[in-house]
């Protein structure tokens, strides 16, 4: 009975759709309960609203399944499984991503402190669950991804790095 493209859209979209309807029911309820579920309803509503803005922005950072390969995140180790390159690499032991260009088409270029990289299509399957582990770094901020995401990538040795972990790993 839906379009498929519709069907699509609704499925790529149905967080933050989700999270306005919440938002939505928490504020009929603050304007018909009175002063007992008003205050509940309002904290119900700002809830959803945090976790609409969050649904959103990881949105925007998911793009269409379009590169070859799968990127994995398990217990702070992304994993990225592709036909020709891939690799692990430890969030403990991240040390810089850039958004970079490699042959016309975007790439994620994480680099660990020892100097190793993992380059990992932005269009990736999975690439979507990059959003919640580089929102967990510290002193991160996740504007300056989504903004570089919405600009043109620059080669390698051009790109700046979006982040950058401030104090060095303590070796046991």
């Amino acid at each position: 009975m839906i379009r498929p493209e519709l069907a699509a859209a609704l499925h790529r979209w149905r967080e933050p759709l989700i999270a306005a309807c919440v938002a939505l029911a928490g504020l009929w309820v603050a304007t018909r309960g009175g002063w007992l579920l008003g205050p509940v309803g309002l904290l119900i509503a700002a809830l959803a609203a945090g976790l609409g803005l969050s649904a959103f922005r990881r949105v925007r950072f998911a793009r269409q399944v379009g590169a070859p390969g799968v990127v994995e995140l398990d217990e702070g180790q992304v994993a990225y499984l592709g036909p020709a390159s891939g690799g692990f690499l430890s969030l403990r032991e991240l040390s810089e991503i850039r958004l970079i260009a490699v042959q016309g088409r975007r790439h994620w270029r994480l680099k660990q402190s020892d100097g190793q990289a993992l380059i990992i299509p932005v269009d990736a399957a999975g690439a979507g669950t990059l959003y919640d582990a580089f929102a967990a770094l510290p002193g991160i901020e996740m504007g300056r991804f989504l903004a570089a995401m919405e600009a043109e990538a620059l080669p390698q040795d051009l790109a700046p790095p979006l982040w950058r972990r401030s104090t060095p790993l303590a070796r046991p």
